[in-house]
């Protein structure tokens, strides 16, 4: 490839992915609602109804300790199982909710109440136990 040619490329890129990077949202890539598999989608109509929800674990903190997700204070993230068919344990996949709270004496250590979420809450999937993200988008 021509040495200009690849030097455009490589701005185009950078000029793509700035503003992202910019905001902090290293979650660059999304996926609609509708691409979500159906267990997603009813883990996402659980979250918005606020349970009950199949596992003990669900509503945890999430700690993005992998740095995938834009830095937070803890507790920002919590995590909710995405069941997967024909494996009787957890599995891979998450949805994992984001939430800037109305005020700081809204960060209770129970499980998220999304009118708590200054912005509604963002919402990302990984499929793959939280090596890559995308955010969710309706």
């Amino acid at each position: 490839m021509h040495k200009s040619l690849k030097s455009l490329l490589l701005l185009a890129v950078l000029l793509v992915a700035s503003p992202a990077l910019a905001r902090g949202d290293l979650t660059s890539q999304t996926i609609g609602l509708q691409e979500l598999p159906a267990e997603a989608q009813q883990t996402l109509q659980l979250i918005r109804r606020g349970g009950p929800y199949p596992h003990e674990r669900d509503g945890i903190t999430f700690g993005n300790y992998e740095k995938q997700l834009p830095a937070a204070p803890r507790g920002h993230y919590r995590e909710y199982t995405v069941i997967t068919p024909g494996i009787n344990h957890r599995g891979a996949r998450r949805i994992v909710v984001g939430c800037e709270r109305q005020q700081a004496s809204d960060m209770p250590s129970g499980l998220l109440s999304l009118p708590q979420c200054r912005d509604g809450g963002r919402f990302y999937y990984t499929a793959d136990h939280y090596r890559s993200f995308r955010r969710i988008t309706e």
